[in-house]
């Protein structure tokens, strides 16, 4: 943010962060995960890694409804949920 004096007056330009801040979901069409990752959160007492894969398909959910910036799964630290998941894909398959 740059504050810029004009007259006695300052001006500020702000900048959005590059993550964090997204539409909301006004019509709930995510609201099954939300709640599937609360009460998993509630459940392992606010534990997040016991929650990963709820957190995975929430994120997932608002990436293909267009209420957040479609990005990389191992971006936003599921790397490991991916490869462990691609593995049984493959074994099942065979």
């Amino acid at each position: 943010m740059m504050a810029m004096n004009t007259g006695g007056r300052k001006v500020f330009n702000a900048k959005p962060p590059d993550k964090g801040s997204f539409p909301l979901d006004h019509d709930g069409e995510c609201k099954a995960f939300m709640k599937k990752y609360m009460t998993c959160l509630r459940d392992h007492k606010g534990d997040n890694h016991s929650c990963r894969e709820e957190s995975k398909a929430y994120l997932e959910c608002r990436m293909q409804r267009e209420l957040m910036a479609v990005e990389d799964m191992n971006k936003l630290g599921f790397k490991d949920l991916n490869s462990s998941k691609t593995a049984s894909q493959n074994s099942t398959a065979s």
